[in-house]
């Protein structure tokens, strides 16, 4: 089973895969939503919790983060790292098994195309997993993270066994 999880400051996505063989199923999928008010603390507290309280829930086998990608504002990035953070303990504390990706080599593993728009990632992620219904941007991103990771496995596997 993995957790992907796709790391903000207000909006932290989640998505939980079982991994069958070559076939992957989507367990629960959702964000966590940071408060408004209140002090970057309280956000991350709330990040903290609630990835912590999807750990305990699914006892995912291996975690998948995003990792941050620095644009233009370096202030920007320091929050976004510190959510990340937040994130991250809550399933180490755990003692999961981390990985992390880039943005592009997420995109590269569910579209084909690491300079793929979030509109092409979200119907790849849709396709993938078989779900009828769209789902919010955040946890389609988390569970773009989940596939990335999945694949990311089989490939190696396939490479160590010389298959």
């Amino acid at each position: 089973m993995i957790l992907g999880i796709d790391p903000g400051s207000y909006r932290t996505g989640y998505g939980v895969i079982a991994v069958e063989g070559r076939r992957q199923t989507v367990l629960a999928q959702g964000v966590v939503r940071a408060p408004r008010r209140g002090g970057l603390g309280d956000r991350l507290r709330t990040i903290y919790t609630g990835v912590a309280a999807q750990v305990r829930c699914h006892v995912p086998d291996e975690v998948a983060v995003e990792q941050v990608f620095v644009n233009r504002n370096p202030a920007t990035a320091l929050i976004l790292g510190q959510a990340r953070g937040a994130a991250l303990a809550a399933a180490l504390v755990a003692g999961c098994v981390l990985a992390e990706y880039t943005p592009r080599a997420v995109k590269l593993a569910v579209v084909g195309s690491g300079g793929a728009d979030k509109r092409q990632v979200a119907h790849m992620v849709r396709h993938l997993l078989g779900l009828a219904a769209p789902i919010a941007e955040d946890a389609s991103d988390a569970l773009a993270v989940a596939l990335c990771h999945a694949h990311s496995r089989e490939l190696g596997s396939k490479l160590v066994l010389g298959a």
